[in-house]
Order: C-alpha cells, then structure tokens, then sequence
C-alpha cells in the first residue's frame, strides 16, 4: 500500500507540476504516466499497448467526421441563414437580439457541436449588431459565449461521443436523446435571465411576430437543419451507427456548403480539412496519452479511493452530488473539456453510480460542468474568444456573465437533481 502511495503521489503531482508550469496537457498526462509506469517497473511497452487500445474504438472514429461536419457548415454560410431564422422567431421580444442570439446558438450548435466555433462565428456577427443597437458590449459578449454552451448539449456532440468513449461503451443515442431538453433548458434559462436584465436597461425590441416571415426563414434554413436530422434520426433509428451517420453528414455538409448555400469554394473546402486535422490531432493524442493515465489510475485503485475518501466526508446523497459538481466546477477552471472527460470519468463514475445517478444522466452533467469551465477564468477558451472577438477586457465580461452563470447553475441543479431532464427522452426511445 505504502508503494502504491508512493506511485499515486508521483502521476498526479508529476501531472500538477506539469500542468503549472503549462506543458501541454497531453504530454503532461503522458509524462506522468511514464514516470509513473518506471516507478512501478512495468515495462514501457504498456505505453505502447495502452495508446492503441485507447484509440481502437469505434464510436470514437464519429469524432473527426463531427469536427468536419462542424467546420464545413460553420463556414458555408450557414450562421447568417440561423441568426436569421432565429430573428424572425424571437426578435420580436425585449432584447430581441440576446433572445436571437441564445436561441441561434441552440440551433448552431446542433450543426457544429462546438462552444468555441458558436463563439467565433456568431460572435463575429452578433456582438457587433448587438452593440450598433444600443446594447452593452459586455452584456452582448456574455450573452453570446453562455448561450454557446448550449452546443455542447445539442446533439451531434464530439464531446459526447468523447465522454462515451470514456465511460466504456455508453449509448451514443441515448447521449445524444438525453440532451435536447436540457440544452432547451439552458436556452430558456438563459433568455429569462436576458430578458430580466433587457427590461431593467430599456433594451430595444425588434419587429413583430410574423408567421409568413418565419416560414420564409424556415425554409430557407432548411438545408442546415436537416444535417442535424440525418445524425439523430439515423442513430436514434437504428438506421446508421453514429460514425457512419457523421460520415454522411460530412459528404452532405459538403454539398450544402458547396452547392446550395455556397458559402465555400474547394479551396476552401482544403483550408478547412487543414484546420480540422489540427483539432483533430490534439484531440486524438489527448485520447491516446489520457487511456494510459486511465490505466496507470486503474491500476492503482484510485478511483475506489477516490470514492472513499469522498464518501468518508458525507454519506448524504444531496451533499455527494453537489460535491462531484463542485469538483468537476473546479477542474473546469484549470483544464479544457476533453481533459477532464477522459481523466475525470474513470474517478468520478463509479461514485455517481454510488448514489443512484445514471451513466448517461452524468454524461449529461459533466458536459454542462466543462460547458461552465469554458467560461471561467484562467483557462475558459469561451472567455478568451469572446474578449477577442468584443474588445472588451475579461474581468468586465466576467462581470456581465455572473447572472447568466446563475441561470446555468439553476439548470446545473435541475439535471443533478431530476433524472428524468436528461433520462425521459432516451427512456422513449427505448434506450
């Protein structure tokens, strides 16, 4: 036992260490391992044998489709066709443009799956419109990069696919069924929010309600919405896996970009892979050094200690869970989404079965927790874009954000606390 101390002490201080002194994250997690392993004198092929078999999964091959799926349609044109759809929705409403800009995130993020692209590409449109109509900059900047949160939820989700990777072999439909009303949720939450802070500051509204301007934008926004349409009908119908629906909702993104919208040349069409295969590079490394952090904990029994440890504070169940969310709050703070999905899951997992919560109903939650980090300083990707995008320094951002923080904490609690936010749709579909 005392060797096994020993050993924990060296991955996860190596692994702090590392991290402070801002080695990237994949190769900390590698290092640690390693150094980990040659204490414990298992032979270093294990590294070898543990990135493959970290890699070697099926499901996690509908990531790189998805991030092409996302890049292709978040650069086709597609943003302005939702902002309009989402204008001609609630525009009419006090602070119609925060209202368009929560519910154009809620349809982005079904196309692109992605906080930070929702951030980039309808920040770049929406901050500026926002500001020239009377709005704050820094109310207009947080109101863009919560509501991008709501992405993370919508399925089609990397991360979730990440996350069902990392919890060995959970439902990728059911993942995807599960966050709809939660990301619905988050929506509304965030619009009452918006609305409350519209009214106190005589924000403007836009024109009114028009059916016949609705169905216009409808249709014109169809293209994009039926991408979404052929990844969760096809894996919620038992028609394709959700890799081969991601493959097919690559070639069609690529048509509708191309084609229909044409928001992109096949110049572009390169430029984009390229930029994918950067992404695509960091997450599959990050995927292969975490599986030998997963093993190196394993096999240290950390998760079972970590359980008890956490157990010997409390053994109320109201308490365990707002203590695994006060953990994941924190991660969130100090590393990225995948990160935390690949080394948290394997700890925090089995203490979430400990008191009744449900592998996909957790999934849910921990997307929403790492959702909340991307907006927290010193490490919140969101935060940094949206000041870049805005002009407008963090700390005043972070100011304007700390209602909208509430609003997602709230919903935080709802899906803690009721499974059936996150359980009912997968429950109908038979999941």
């Amino acid at each position: 036992m005392k060797t096994n101390g020993t050993a924990i002490a060296i991955l996860l201080i190596t692994f702090l260490v590392l991290i402070l002194l801002r080695v990237y994250i994949a190769y900390a997690v590698g290092i640690a391992s390693v150094a980990c392993l040659l204490y414990l004198g298992i032979p270093l092929s294990n590294v070898c044998q543990q990135m493959v078999k970290g890699l070697n999964s099926f499901s996690l091959m509908a990531v790189p489709f998805f991030i092409v799926m996302g890049c292709l349609m978040g650069s086709g044109g597609i943003s302005e066709k939702l902002i309009a759809l989402a204008n001609s929705l609630v525009g009419w409403m006090r602070g119609g443009l925060a209202m368009v800009n929560i519910v154009a995130s809620y349809f982005f993020g079904g196309i692109s799956g992605s906080a930070t692209a929702d951030t980039a590409s309808l920040g770049n449109l929406l901050i500026p419109m926002m500001v020239d109509a009377g709005y704050d900059d820094d109310f207009s900047t947080a109101v863009t990069i919560t509501s991008s949160v709501e992405g993370l939820l919508v399925p089609p989700s990397h991360n979730m696919v990440i996350y069902a990777t990392a919890a060995g072999g959970v439902s990728v439909g059911a993942l995807f069924m599960a966050g709809y009303l939660p990301g619905a949720l988050l929506a509304i939450s965030l619009m009452i929010g918006a609305y409350i802070i519209s009214v106190k500051r005589s924000y403007p509204k836009g024109d009114k309600f028009s059916m016949k301007v609705f169905m216009r934008q409808l249709g014109k926004s169809l293209w994009a919405l039926l991408a979404i349409l052929i990844v969760v009908v096809g894996v919620v119908g038992g028609v394709f896996t959700a890799t081969e629906s991601a493959a097919i909702a690559v070639i069609y993104s690529l048509f509708v970009s191309l084609y229909v919208y044409r928001g992109v040349n096949w110049k572009g069409v390169w430029k984009i892979l390229g930029e994918c295969i950067d992404i695509l590079a960091i997450v599959l490394i990050l995927c292969g050094t975490s599986s030998i952090f997963g093993y190196c904990l394993t096999y240290l029994h950390v998760p079972d200690l970590a359980a008890n440890a956490i157990t010997s504070l409390t053994t109320n169940k109201v308490l365990l869970v707002l203590l695994i969310n006060l953990i994941l709050l924190l991660l969130g703070c100090i590393m990225d989404m995948a990160p935390i999905i690949l080394i948290a899951t394997p700890i925090l997992l089995p203490l979430a079965h400990s008191v009744g919560i449900d592998s996909v109903q957790f999934g849910v939650m921990m997307i929403l927790n790492c959702g909340i980090g991307l907006l927290t300083p010193p490490v919140g990707s969101c935060l940094f874009i949206g000041s870049a995008v805005s002009k407008v320094p963090i700390e005043r951002i972070v100011k304007a954000t700390l209602p909208f923080y509430l609003c997602m904490l709230i919903v935080l609690l709802m899906l803690s606390f009721i499974p059936a936010v996150s359980l009912a749709l997968p429950h109908i579909f038979g999941y």
